[in-house]
């Protein structure tokens, strides 16, 4: 082929294809502008509703691949090229993808979920999937505890959302419920009033909502009472602890007992019928 039926040949086609060439590029063109201007849209909206960085870049990134991946096959098609195999390809390549990942996708669903929700955050006491800490650090796929014994636990974000999840320190104020018995020959009054001294002299004890001191059972071997004063959050244990050790020093001062638990005992001798 010479150069004259070279250049014919071009020219031919540049004639029969040169609309739909120019289409594509232009598609090409504006879908990458309008790719770019979905992206930045979408990572504003994001960033206003305090989402993680990491979170951001992930999910801007893959909005932006997937509409690029949709502007190519248009302009494929804009040259005429059969693109249904393609996307059959792509198709299929997803789903053995995503069927290989479930396990990880559904951490990372699970993780997406946690953030948006706000179900819970860095600093937070929460117990779930069986485990429970302060949490540390909020990642994608898994959420990083401490342990009360300074053990760093990572649990997959799936497993979290999975079951029930309780945050101790969503509210700034906690109910400590204690359990305090006394024997029946003791006075039941002169102990709730024991009760009552000791946490009232407490400071960390909040006077809004009151304390309450309720009898709350006739026990086996004692008479027991419910003591559940309110304190912020982060007094909980503290209280929790010292009110224990508080009323057992004042019950030993005050000459009131705290029963172990018994049990009468009757014996009968049978006559000797012999």
């Amino acid at each position: 082929m010479n150069m004259s039926q070279y250049w014919l040949l071009v020219e031919t086609w540049l004639s029969k294809y040169s609309l739909q060439v120019v289409g594509a590029i232009a598609i090409l063109v504006l879908g990458w502008i309008a790719a770019k201007l979905l992206r930045n849209f979408f990572k504003k909206l994001l960033v206003k509703a305090s989402v993680e960085q990491t979170i951001i870049g992930f999910l801007s990134n893959l909005i932006y691949g997937l509409l690029i991946t949709i502007v190519i096959l248009m302009a494929l098609g804009q040259l005429n090229v059969e693109t249904g195999s393609l996307i059959a390809i792509i198709g299929a390549a997803g789903l053995a993808i995503g069927f290989a990942l479930r396990d990880s996708l559904s951490n990372f669903a699970a993780g997406i979920m946690i953030i948006f929700f706000k179900i819970f955050k860095v600093g937070d006491y929460i117990e779930g999937s069986g485990t429970a800490g302060v949490v540390e650090e909020i990642h994608i796929f898994v959420t990083k505890l401490k342990s009360p014994d300074n053990k760093v636990i990572y649990v997959p974000n799936g497993g979290l959302i999975a079951g029930v999840i309780v945050n101790y320190s969503e509210k700034d104020t906690r109910r400590v419920d204690m359990v305090f018995g006394i024997s029946y020959d003791d006075d039941i009054d002169k102990a709730k009033g024991i009760l009552a001294g000791i946490l009232e002299n407490d400071s960390r004890v909040l006077k809004d909502p009151a304390p309450q001191i309720v009898l709350s059972a006739l026990a086996d071997s004692s008479v027991n009472f419910n003591v559940r004063p309110w304190v912020n959050s982060a007094d909980y244990w503290g209280v929790y602890f010292d009110t224990t050790e508080a009323v057992k020093k004042r019950f030993d001062v005050e000459g009131i007992s705290i029963p172990y638990p018994q049990r009468d005992v009757h014996l009968y001798q049978q006559g000797n019928n012999n």
